[in-house]
């Protein structure tokens, strides 16, 4: 009887994850073909180079965000704090499932926090980068 009850939220708990996928799975696809044109040796996104995109201080941008980790903290897992002392949510899939899953906010963000902290738009490369390593976490 238990297995009964558990198998709806099993099927519940799977279709959500996979209509969470989609919408990502489109996105990287998108910056894969974008990264395919920008260099046809392209052979795929890094979550490592994800990562070190992720944890990197860089000089290019604004001084008080010399790295994502300034406002989104070393952890993916963990919420981070805007300037202005509001909360971010995760920057994990696992922990905030719909985060991704939106190709204008997902546009939007990458827009702004690029300039921010780099100084210059991301390549198509470092975004697919990054959201493979966002979404491993």
């Amino acid at each position: 009887m238990r297995t009964l009850l558990i198998l709806p939220a099993a099927i519940v708990l799977l279709a959500t994850a996979s209509a969470e996928a989609a919408p990502r799975r489109a996105l990287l696809d998108d910056f894969a073909t974008q990264a395919k044109a920008a260099d046809p040796g392209f052979t795929g996104f890094s979550a490592s180079r994800g990562e070190t995109l992720f944890r990197t201080r860089f000089t290019g941008g604004k001084p008080e965000t010399p790295a994502c980790t300034a406002c989104h903290t070393a952890s993916p897992l963990k919420t981070g704090e805007t300037r202005a002392g509001k909360p971010i949510e995760p920057m994990a899939a696992s922990v905030t499932p719909d985060r991704y899953t939106d190709p204008k906010k997902v546009a939007k963000w990458f827009r702004r926090n690029c300039k921010s902290v780099l100084g210059r738009e991301c390549t198509a490369l470092e975004k697919g980068d990054f959201l493979t390593f966002m979404i491993s976490q």
